[in-house]
């Protein structure tokens, strides 16, 4: 029976996995035909408890609905300040102030997004620069994966410790906090990775490469530093000081022309925008947005909702989709657009129901697997009888994997955390681990594994309006992702047995 529950256990993720990169099956079909099949196992083969078939649903379509606000926020937030011409001034003063493009490119999706997602994290920080990439003239598709990379290392610390503190609700996290700092320095090598996609469409591509590495290493250097130092004040702080810090370091070295490359290249003639904004005006959204990601982070609890039938949801009060929308409609009012958030906001519905669909069904899978341990055969939980195959000596290399699958599959570290910390806390302890480095490394793979998230995918796509590329993405994204993982993999396996 064990054998059959292994195979049957795996079948989904392997099924998903060939519709989508062999069979090509677009994501929503993808997602919507493994669900069937999942479904289909929980009731045939686990026979799991109507109760928590219907808990499974329920709560999966909440999670869902918590990152379609996301996606509706983000998209309405970018419609209002294309209108208004805020991306194309922001374009224009970033090329100006930094002629070469690869260094722009590095300031926005590395320190932005880092400070981003320290801050709110939840998909936000790639929601938020990926346009500004676009207007900068990279296309879409590199713009996307650009972003996804960037929000991967601070994804550790991100929204302000979540990850930790709410994904390891429970165990014991004394010294984790620490590990995953000094496990997640290998993070330095983002920007590296960022500056080969750049490049890579261009002929001279490796001279354009050999000439900005030394800026993207200072860069990358410049953030995980300052990351490990302010550890010790609390898991809150590292994404978030160490983004400031780092950019406030490399503004410095830039000024003083240290690291910055010598053959200054830009893509393209800088384009003066048609409407010439003052400093107040272009800075004033995003300067509101970010004050109420901070506000609405630090202010705004959960709320506990309670169902008929005993099941219980921690809503979160606070999500970034709202500060998007309270931000955007101010703006659009100072501007005298009355109809402009009406129009953006119209526009983001039309483009949010497809990925709110994919993300709805992959919510779901989540959740069944997770209950599936409830049920009348007496067939362990699909996750326990995973879980069997990672009490073994290398389990410090599988670690981060691990991680780093679970935030493909749920789009969050933290969810990525909630799914596997315990049994890989269990699993350390029978193999006489030192069960915080175990745990640093999940969740430091789960923040590389944002990098190939479904739902930071999908949402990304929607905000520059791509559809069907989810595939060429993964493509850009995922051997930087499991080199990142592999390296602290075997980092683990020399500082665990050690």
């Amino acid at each position: 029976m064990f054998n059959t529950a292994i195979v049957l256990s795996i079948l989904p993720f392997v099924l998903f996995l060939l519709l989508l990169l062999w069979k090509k099956v677009p994501l929503l079909w993808t997602s919507m035909v493994t669900l069937l099949v999942v479904l289909g196992l929980q009731i045939v083969y686990w026979q799991i408890l109507p109760v928590y078939l219907l808990n499974s649903f329920v709560k999966g379509i909440l999670v869902a609905s918590d990152i379609f606000v996301i996606i509706l926020g983000a998209i309405f937030f970018l419609e209002i300040l294309k209108d208004i011409k805020i991306i194309d001034n922001v374009r224009f003063y970033l090329e100006s102030f930094f002629k070469d493009y690869r260094v722009q490119i590095i300031l926005l999706a590395w320190f932005f997004e880092n400070f981003i997602e320290g801050t709110a994290g939840f998909g936000t920080p790639s929601t938020i620069v990926t346009p500004l990439l676009v207007s900068l003239g990279i296309s879409p598709l590199t713009a996307v994966i650009l972003a996804l990379l960037g929000n991967s290392t601070s994804v550790a610390f991100g929204a302000a410790g979540t990850p930790i503190r709410v994904g390891f609700e429970g165990l014991n996290i004394t010294s984790v906090p620490m590990y995953t700092a000094l496990f997640n320095s290998v993070g330095f090598l983002v920007p590296v990775f960022m500056l080969w996609v750049l490049v890579s469409q261009h002929e001279d591509k490796k001279g354009h490469f050999w000439e900005a590495l030394p800026f993207a290493v200072w860069s990358g250097i410049a953030f995980v530093v300052p990351s490990i130092l302010v550890v010790p004040f609390g898991q809150e702080f590292p994404s978030i000081m160490g983004a400031i810090i780092g950019l406030i370091l490399v503004l410095i070295t830039t000024r003083l022309g240290i690291f910055v490359p010598k053959n200054q290249r830009q893509l393209r003639e800088i384009k003066v925008p048609e409407i010439r904004l003052s400093w107040f005006k272009l800075i004033l959204p995003y300067v509101l947005l970010v004050l109420l990601l901070i506000l609405g982070k630090f202010t705004l609890g959960t709320a506990r909702l309670k169902f008929p039938w005993g099941l219980y949801y921690q809503l979160n009060l606070f999500n970034p989709g709202l500060a998007f929308i309270f931000a955007g409609v101010p703006v659009a009012l100072l501007w005298g657009r009355k109809r402009l958030a009406l129009d953006s906001l119209k526009s983001a519905l039309s483009r949010t129901w497809e990925p709110f669909l994919v993300i709805a069904s992959m919510s779901v899978i989540v959740q069944l697997i997770i209950n599936s341990g409830n049920n009348l055969s007496g067939v362990p939980s699909s996750l326990k009888v995973i879980a069997k195959g990672f009490e073994v000596s290398a389990l410090p290399l599988l670690a981060p994997m691990v991680g780093a699958f679970g935030s493909f599959l749920t789009g969050s570290a933290t969810i990525s955390n909630i799914m596997f910390g315990n049994f890989l806390s269990t699993a350390s302890q029978i193999m006489k681990m030192n069960t915080a480095k175990i745990l640093a490394l999940e969740l430091v793979g789960a923040a590389a594994g944002n990098m190939i998230a479904l739902a930071d995918i999908i949402a990304t796509e929607a905000v520059v309006g791509l559809r069907n590329k989810t595939r060429q993405i993964l493509k850009g994204v995922i051997v930087p992702c499991l080199v990142y993982v592999i390296i602290v993999g075997l980092i683990g396996l020399l500082v665990v047995h050690t």
